[in-house]
């Protein structure tokens, strides 16, 4: 039997399909991994917007977690939406107690429509408990700028001592994702204490983004459960991303910012 590489999301559930658990599964999928999650919340969401969250109580979320590492071998981890303290320390316990490894966290605090995904007081929680667990975080240009208490940065500079702020406070690496700058070119910065990389793409006019830092950020766990390096995994999973946003007007999903076509590279024309 041949041996797939295992991912396990943990994350919130998007209804609509775009973003959240159900974005990462697809980017898994597509880029040849086998999924598993553990869901921190349930939203009721659609293109349009997020019109309610439920979240789920931090011991079934360990309970989750249990039941995944005590029985499938995990590879790499994503973390996504965790709204509450008292859920990221029923993930942090849960990462600490089996032993996880490859950790992408993408700290979700709003959606791209606006609406807040966090607690104010989760934000302290988060940079003290989860964000030094993590071996990449992915913060976007505003999420970025909330963790570091500092303005939106609008230029490479700006973005490279966030960066560093987020690595003096405890990250082991941080990619700082460009693509809500207003540039024809979306940069994205990788930094780690002896690395400074940037991976840049052309600015692809469309509306349908749902969903794309969560795709970014599960795709280079994917690749990481592969075995690659992280220099390697974001680059692959860039080019990924960037296929996907292009493709994207190759469906019509909803009347709102829709969703990227992750399977543009399986399903053809």
């Amino acid at each position: 039997m041949k041996k797939i590489p295992i991912a396990l999301t943990i994350a919130g559930s998007d209804s609509g399909g775009g973003a959240g658990i159900q974005a990462d599964l697809k980017s898994f999928s597509a880029n040849r991994v086998y999924g598993a999650s553990v869901i921190t919340a349930l939203t009721a969401q659609n293109t349009l917007g997020v019109t309610g969250v439920h979240d789920v109580p931090a011991d079934f979320i360990s309970t989750q977690m249990d039941s995944v590492f005590s029985d499938l071998k995990i590879d790499a981890v994503k973390i996504g939406m965790l709204s509450q303290v008292s859920v990221i320390e029923a993930v942090a316990n849960g990462l600490a107690k089996h032993n996880a490894k490859n950790i992408v966290f993408d700290p979700v605090m709003v959606t791209t429509s606006g609406d807040p995904l966090l607690a104010e007081d989760a934000v302290g929680a988060i940079k003290s408990i989860l964000m030094p667990m993590a071996d990449l975080l992915t913060p976007n240009l505003h999420e970025s700028a909330k963790l570091t208490r500092q303005p939106l940065a609008k230029t490479n500079d700006e973005m490279i001592t966030q960066a560093n702020m987020l690595l003096d406070e405890g990250a082991k690496a941080v990619l700082i994702k460009g693509g809500h700058s207003e540039d024809e070119t979306c940069s994205d910065l990788l930094k780690t204490s002896d690395e400074e990389v940037w991976i840049s793409a052309k600015r692809i006019d469309t509306q349908n983004t749902h969903g794309t830092g969560c795709s970014l950020s599960s795709a280079i766990a994917a690749n990481l459960a592969h075995g690659m390096t992280l220099h390697a995994a974001l680059e692959k999973s860039k080019e990924w991303l960037t296929g996907a946003i292009a493709s994207s007007d190759q469906l019509s999903v909803g009347s709102g910012s829709g969703p990227v076509h992750h399977f543009h590279n399986l399903w053809g024309k």
